[in-house]
């Protein structure tokens, strides 16, 4: 049983990591911080990141308009 918390622990750690990573936050100090914070404290850090993300993280719909050459043939 102690063996299935510690590897769930450590799958909330790396996805928490992950998440940090890749998530566009709103400035590059607070993902560091963030980071900082999840590494030195793997649960605690982990569980208030993922209850607090959304405050953190830009939702931007991506545009995407290509230009196509419509002369071309």
């Amino acid at each position: 049983m102690i063996l299935v918390c510690v590897i769930l622990t450590i799958i909330l750690w790396f996805w928490a990591i992950f998440d940090i990573t890749k998530s566009r936050v709103k400035n590059q100090t607070t993902q560091k911080i963030w980071l900082l914070t999840v590494l030195i404290f793997p649960v605690f850090g982990s569980l208030v990141y993922f209850q607090l993300k959304r405050k953190f993280i830009r939702f931007e719909t991506r545009k995407f308009e290509p230009k196509f050459n419509k002369n071309r043939i």
